[in-house]
């Protein structure tokens, strides 16, 4: 069984991310980061809220240098909402689940 919140690379991030066929949450976090320690329970949460309608992963922006600069990730946390291969929505800081579940149920929504 795979676990709830995958890590996603520089390698694998297009098959896992933009070829997803559900939505998918990104957080961008690095170790050192103390809002991204602070966020992850939020982001622990929102994958068990919604576990069977979008899917949630994680990058370690400092070992995924490429996947950062290639979405212009310029404060950590960020949170990134992808639906079928695109960038629909992002937060970025410790925000609150509530922001979060939003994005998600607007997408979601839409379907």
């Amino acid at each position: 069984m795979k676990p709830i919140i995958e890590d996603i690379t520089d390698a694998n991030f297009d098959i896992e991310v933009l070829q997803s066929p559900t939505p998918i949450v990104v957080d961008f976090w690095a170790s050192w980061c103390a809002p991204c320690k602070a966020l992850s329970p939020v982001i622990n949460d929102i994958a068990q809220t919604y576990l069977d309608q979008i899917r949630v992963v994680k990058v370690d922006a400092d070992a995924n240098p490429d996947v950062v600069a290639k979405y212009n990730v310029r404060g950590l946390p960020s949170v990134v909402l992808f639906n079928q291969g695109e960038e629909v929505s992002r937060v970025a800081g410790a925000v609150s689940k509530t922001r979060i579940s939003n994005m998600i149920d607007d997408i979601l929504e839409g379907q």
